[in-house]
C-alpha cells in the first residue's frame, strides 16, 4: 500500500525533472546505469549550474557538507572508503548532513539507457563493483528485484527523526545488506533488521515510516535537490562560514576531500587516528578491504594478507562474496 503511494509520487517527480531536461533540451539517463570513470549515477546530462550554496552556509562546524545520496547508490557505496576517512580526520570540523536524493522513482520513469529491467542491473553492479574495488553482488536484482529506492530513503528520514549518527548506520546497514548480502531493503522485515542493528527506536521508526512523517521530509529533500541542481549521486556540497562553497561530484580520490576542506577552512587541521593492528575497528564496526586499505594507507594487497591471517586466528568474522570481502571485528564474551 505504502510502496504504491511512493512509486506514484515518484512518478511525478520523475515526470517533473524528464520536463525540466526536455525544456532544456537535455535527455535523462538511466540513474541505475552508473558511470564508473565518472564515479557517479546521473539523473540527467545538465551540468550544476549556480545551484542555491547560499543555503548551505556553514554554522554548526567550519564546513558544512550537504551530502545528496541514495540507499541504492552503486556509486554512493564506492565512495564509502574516502568518506568513512574524512570523517576520521576532519570530521571534528564538519557538520555532515545526509540528504535523499530519489534515484529510482520507479521501473515505470526509468527504463531505458542500456537497463530496461531489474535484471539488468546485475551484471552491470559486477562491473562497478572492480571499479570500484567494493564488494557488490548484483544477484538480488534477479532474485528479488526493488521496485523503487523510495521506502528505504523514506526509512531513512524516520531514522534521522530519532538520532541523525544512528542513521548512518541504518543506512550502512542498509547497503550492506543489499550489496553485498542480496536483500531487498524495501522490505520491512530487513528495514527492521537495520534499525536493531542501528539501536533505533523500532516501533517509532515504523510508525513514522508508515504515517506520512517521513515522507514529508523526503519529499523536502527531494524539492531541496531540485532546488540545488542535483543531477547525480554522490554530490556533495561543502561550504564555509563566510558562504564560499565548494562541490565534489561523483567518486573522486580522498586528496579532492582533503583539498576542498582545507580550501574552504585553511586553519581546520586534521586528526591523528589509531591505524596499528586491527585498532581501526574500534571506529567502524565493519569494513570492506578496500576501506581497511584506505585508512590504513597500505595496499590493497597487503590488507587483505593481514586481513585474512586475523581472521585465521580467529579475530575477524568475514563475509566473501563473488567480488569482494567484508570484515567485521569479532566481539567475545
Amino acid at each position: 500500500m505504502h510502496i504504491k503511494k511512493w512509486i506514484l509520487a515518484g512518478m511525478l517527480f520523475g515526470a517533473v525533472i524528464a520536463l525540466h531536461a526536455q525544456n532544456t533540451k537535455k535527455k535523462m539517463n538511466n540513474p541505475l546505469l552508473c558511470d564508473p570513470v565518472k564515479g557517479v549515477c546521473e539523473t540527467g546530462t545538465a551540468e550544476v549550474e549556480n545551484p542555491a550554496t547560499e543555503k548551505i552556509r556553514a554554522d554548526k562546524a567550519p564546513v558544512k557538507v550537504i551530502y545528496f545520496t541514495d540507499p541504492i547508490c552503486s556509486s554512493c557505496w564506492g565512495i564509502e572508503p574516502q568518506l568513512r576517512k574524512l570523517k576520521l580526520e576532519y570530521g571534528h570540523s564538519l557538520d555532515i548532513e545526509y540528504r535523499m536524493g530519489g534515484l529510482l522513482p520507479s521501473w515505470e520513469v526509468y527504463n531505458s539507457g542500456g537497463i530496461a529491467k531489474p535484471a539488468d542491473v546485475a551484471a552491470h553492479w559486477d562491473e562497478v563493483s572492480v571499479h570500484y574495488r567494493m564488494p557488490i553482488s548484483g544477484d538480488v536484482w534477479l532474485h528479488d528485484p526493488l521496485p523503487s529506492s523510495y521506502p528505504p530513503s523514506v526509512a531513512f528520514k524516520a531514522a534521522q527523526m530519532q538520532d541523525t549518527h544512528k542513521a548512518v548506520t541504518f543506512l550502512r546497514k542498509m547497503r550492506e545488506m543489499l550489496f553485498i548480502e542480496e536483500k531487498n531493503i524495501t522490505k520491512w522485515e530487513h528495514l527492521e533488521q537495520a534499525a536493531v542493528f542501528a539501536e533505533l527506536d523500532v516501533p517509532k521508526l515504523k510508525e513514522d515510516y508508515e504515517n506520512g512523517s517521513a515522507k514529508r521530509l523526503f519529499d523536502a529533500d527531494l524539492a531541496f535537490a531540485a532546488d540545488m541542481r542535483v543531477r547525480g549521486f554522490p554530490t556533495l556540497f561543502f561550504s564555509n562560514e563566510e558562504g564560499f562553497s565548494k562541490t565534489l561530484y561523483g567518486v573522486v580520490p580522498y586528496d579532492r576531500f582533503e583539498i576542498t576542506v582545507k580550501t574552504l577552512c585553511p586553519d581546520c587541521v586534521k586528526e591523528p587516528y589509531r591505524k596499528e593492528g586491527l585498532d581501526i575497528f574500534q571506529y567502524y564496526l565493519t569494513l570492506t578491504t578496500r576501506e581497511f586499505a584506505e585508512l590504513t594507507g597500505v595496499s590493497m594487497e597487503t590488507a587483505e594478507t593481514f586481513l585474512h591471517e586475523k581472521f585465521e586466528e580467529g579475530l575477524l568474522s568475514l563475509t566473501a562474496i563473488k567480488n569482494g570481502n567484508i570484515w567485521g571485528l569479532k566481539v567475545w564474551n
